[in-house]
Parts: C-alpha cells; structure tokens; sequence
C-alpha cells in the first residue's frame, strides 16, 4: 500500500479531540481528510496542517445531522479517495431536563452520534476493505456504561456506538480491516465546557482530560490493535466497582449542577 497516497478521514475535525486526532495523524505523515461544520474555519486548519507537516489535506464542510448530507459526503470520499483510516469522531451531547428538550434537541444527537456514525462506515467500508491495511475507530464515552439523569439521550447513544464497534470488530477480525472504540471521560475542549464541567464537582474535575494527550494515546494503541481504549483509569474504576443503584443517582447529581443557577 502506498501510504503516502491513502488518507485518514477524521469528523468533528474543527476543534477538540478531533482537531488533535487530526494534528496527531498529521505529525506520523499520514494525509488527513477533515469533516465539520461550517463555519469553523476547517479550510485553515487543512492548510495550515498540509504546510507544517507536508502532507496532503482536503476537508469538508457538512451537517452530519442531516442524513442525505452523509450519503453525498461518503459519495465524495469514495469517488476521490483510497481511505485507511476512518475515526468517528463527531457527536453531540447536553443537559437539560428531558421534559424541556425539543424534539429537534432529542433527534440531533441521535442522528449525529448514531445514524451518522452508522452510515459513514458502511458506506466507507469496501473502501476501507480494499485496502491492504485498514483502521476504524469509534469514539464513544466513559457515559456509555451508566445511564445518566439529565443527559438520557447522549449516554445512550453512546452506548449505541460501544454496542455497535464491538459487534463490528468481532463482524470484521479476519479482514484487513481492524476496528476499535475509545470511551474517554469529559475533556478540556473549550473555555466553556471546562467551566461547565468543574461545576459538577470533585467528580467532575477528576475526570476531565487533554484531548492531545487523548488522541496521541489512542493513535498508538489504534495501530497496536486495541480494541477497547481506556484512556481515563479512575473513570473505568469508578464505574466498575459502584453498584448502579449507587453510581445513577451520584453522576445525576453531579451532571445536575451543570443546569442549577
């Protein structure tokens, strides 16, 4: 396989983890495709990345909430490029009481984390298959092993995706194709989700993660054939030994403080 002509494809690409799953495959020389949204300067960034590291980039610009915007993306992709990596990285969370959320609110992150994140690997996979090598990664959340008030819909979405990699890498381990997921913790994004998150706590802030340290990790144990990455210990050992009738109503009265005044 010529590497150097294949590319990674990483969505949410603007910002967060994904901006730094994409800087990290951009320092091991790997050409990285960058999905987002508009308006959150991914031209810069796919230029900025292709004159620091010396690589190819394209990148582009779509609501993956919008189920016929996938399909012409994958179109896109599969028309113009041999794929090797896939990371799906693109989802949506919040808070807020169920009963004051909006049918919009509600389908928005279902069709994000769950149809997209769906959609795009298979209509990517036979790309991906034919490829002497191939790479899928899933991003789902340490929120995907315990329901949590508050939150509802995205912990279970996420649950979805862990659900959804494990069935597909089982599906897949005598292809090319390798598949993982990684269920990392809450992490400093921004300004306002660090802020939001150090409201809920002790807890919160003993969880809370750098997305570069999060994406360098799971690049290295991506490539080392990891198909569960824990990259947050105390989380996992939280979760592990609270019994759920214990760990429910503690992270629900923790994620509360996000919506109090």
């Amino acid at each position: 396989m010529n590497i150097k002509e294949s590319y990674a494809v990483v969505t949410g690409a603007s910002q967060g983890l994904g901006k730094a799953f994409a800087e990290n495959l951009a320092a091991k020389n790997i050409n990285v495709i960058l999905i987002s949204l508009p308006g959150q300067h991914l031209k810069e960034l796919s230029q900025r990345l292709a004159e620091t590291y010396h690589i190819k980039t394209d990148y582009y610009e779509v609501d993956l909430s919008i189920t016929e915007n996938v399909f012409r993306l994958t179109e896109w992709l599969n028309t113009s490029f041999d794929i090797y990596i896939l990371i799906n990285n693109a989802g949506l969370g919040g808070t807020r009481k169920f009963v004051e959320a909006t049918p919009e609110y509600i389908n928005t992150i279902l069709q994000v984390n769950v149809t997209a994140t769906s959609l795009i690997t298979h209509q990517l996979l036979p790309n991906l298959l034919r490829q002497p090598k191939a790479y899928i990664l899933n991003v789902s959340s340490m929120a995907a092993f315990s329901p949590i008030g508050f939150k509802t819909v995205y912990p279970a979405s996420k649950s979805f995706i862990h659900s959804f990699s494990r069935g597909l890498y089982e599906e897949l381990k005598n292809t090319n194709v390798f598949v993982s997921v990684v269920n990392p913790g809450a992490m400093k994004t921004n300004l306002d989700v660090c802020k939001r998150i150090e409201k809920q706590g002790f807890l919160g802030k003993l969880t809370l993660l750098d997305p570069n340290k999060v994406a360098r990790y799971c690049i290295i144990q991506l490539f080392k054939r990891d198909s569960v990455i824990m990259v947050n210990p105390v989380s996992w050992m939280i979760m592990k030994m609270l019994p759920i009738w214990i760990r429910l109503p503690l992270m629900t009265a923790a994620i509360k403080k996000e919506i109090e005044v």
